[in-house]
């Protein structure tokens, strides 16, 4: 009887081997806000687009929890500190991340998920190397001030990770909180857009979704921008059109791009129906479509 591995079906030849039928999916990431998984009517609708998009790709989810992170820093007195987006992580600070986001969201989106029908599989960056990180050099702020993010990983490559590659190819859905480790094990803060794009590359996805809050990339006058190549991406962080959180996505375009990604869409999560987005010929109206 013919079985289906990773969107191929395999059936026995002659003489019992087993031969490959194209019925190939496309590979797809998808990076979920943390604003999107806040309340719980946001969270289950999330989860139902996960789970069809998931009939329609081999889909890794990537998710974040800013927000939730904030509160409990608040709660436990630690002052909160961010750069363009990326958040300065002391090793309290780290501890709060990490029981958060491996503990508190990335549970409770997998129930969701689960319910919906889907075949999430829950995971951090450290788990058997699917992420493996550095620690990450001082970056150059906007306003030109060179700043230590302290705990926080940059994506070492280090080839396809194994693991994914494994789940994908049983139709599980990973669900991955963005925590990375070093080879040593040291676990380190990451920023979710930074581990999608990294994850996308690594997996040879043909599409990387960042879906947030806002819709897409918006420009001077509060429009969406339909379209944007990498050199237009830099000219807006250059400029400071775009800011906060936006420089991140950015550059996480710019970063998938340049590794052979397909294309990058930024999507609001409330507006656009996700389980659409896994072709190529998905309107994309009300989005930015970021290309090379």
């Amino acid at each position: 009887m013919p079985t289906v591995v990773d969107g191929t079906r395999q059936r026995s030849g002659p003489g019992g081997p087993s031969i490959g039928i194209s019925t190939k999916r496309p590979r797809l990431v998808l990076k979920i806000g943390g604003e999107l998984l806040e309340q719980p009517q946001d969270l289950e609708r999330i989860a139902r687009a996960i789970a069809a998009l998931s009939r329609r790709a081999s889909l890794v989810v990537v998710h974040g929890g800013g927000k939730e992170i904030d509160a409990a820093l608040a709660a436990a007195g630690i002052e909160k500190q961010q750069v363009d987006g990326l958040r300065v992580t002391d090793s309290r600070t780290l501890d709060v991340v990490v029981a958060v986001l491996a503990g508190a969201i990335n549970t409770r989106l997998v129930a969701a998920v689960r319910r919906a029908g889907g075949k999430p599989v829950g995971l951090t960056g450290a788990d058997a190397g699917v992420a493996t990180m550095k620690r990450a050099t001082p970056i150059q702020s906007v306003e030109g001030v060179s700043v230590d993010l302290g705990l926080v990983g940059a994506p070492v490559k280090n080839g396809r990770p194994q693991l994914l590659t494994d789940l994908l190819a049983r139709s599980y859905v990973p669900i991955v909180a963005c925590i990375g480790a070093t080879r040593t094990g040291q676990l380190l803060n990451v920023n979710a857009d930074t581990l999608a794009s990294h994850l996308a590359a690594a997996i040879g996805a043909s599409r990387l979704v960042i879906a947030g809050g806002t819709r897409g990339v918006l420009d001077d006058r509060g429009e969406t921008i339909g379209r944007l190549t990498r050199r237009d991406a830099a000219r807006l962080v250059k400029a400071g059109t775009a800011n906060k959180g936006m420089v991140a996505k950015l550059e996480a375009c710019r970063s998938a791009l340049q590794q052979g990604v397909g294309d990058v869409v930024i999507a609001s999560g409330r507006d656009v129906a996700l389980e659409t987005l896994a072709s190529a010929s998905a309107s994309l109206t009300g989005c930015t479509q970021v290309v090379r």
